[in-house]
């Protein structure tokens, strides 16, 4: 379980994108996005979820939001990948309820291997927050757990805010991913009968 880390570049004619994860870390951040709401979400993501995360994008901004968000979210996804390695010793599975106020968040998740997304938000009722287009939120989650692959289910269970709403959902995300990736002292193999993940 020593050294999970990972460490991705990734460049195209949209985006120059820098990610760097260490799984078992301090809650450590540099996020520089070019997306003010997406840096906060980035940075509590990493707090709460007691990862070191670093990353730095370059993007086609005055085009829109639309590549940085979804290859920051690639990116990580193949850091966390690459940091998760053979996943011996994990415990696979993880879910969290995060309340954020009126909003209440919940998340399950399972590092299958097998990408699946279900995301239920309701109805947001803005259409941006701090730069952030919030059509982007499913999308983020979406190119997450597919570059990382893992079953991953979001749902509100209810709220107002949508402020509240999407940093309940990225709270509830690093709390999941963190029981689901944090060693279980009992298993020393991969936790699946097919003896891969």
């Amino acid at each position: 379980m020593s050294n999970r880390t990972g460490s991705v570049s990734r460049k195209t004619n949209e985006t120059d994108i820098s990610v760097e994860v260490n799984i078992d870390g301090e809650g450590k951040y540099a996020i520089d996005t070019g997306i003010g709401f997406l840096n906060h979400m980035l940075e509590l993501f990493t707090k709460h979820g007691l990862f070191d995360l670093t990353v730095k994008c370059t993007g086609d901004l005055e085009v829109d939001a639309h590549h940085s968000v979804e290859d920051i979210a690639i990116a990580i996804g193949e850091a966390f990948k690459q940091a998760a390695g053979d996943k011996k010793g994990i415990h696979r599975y993880g879910h969290a309820c995060i309340p954020m106020d009126e909003a209440l968040l919940r998340c399950a998740l399972d590092l299958s291997g097998r990408p699946y997304l279900v995301c239920k938000l309701g109805d947001l009722k803005r259409e941006e927050v701090g730069g952030l287009p919030t059509e982007m939120v499913e999308h983020f989650w979406r190119s997450f757990s597919t570059h990382f692959p893992m079953n991953l289910h979001i749902d509100v269970i209810r709220g107002e805010d949508t402020h509240h709403i999407i940093e309940g959902i990225f709270k509830a995300v690093t709390k999941a991913l963190r029981v689901a990736l944090d060693n279980d002292p009992r298993r020393k193999d991969v936790p699946s009968t097919k003896g891969v993940l």
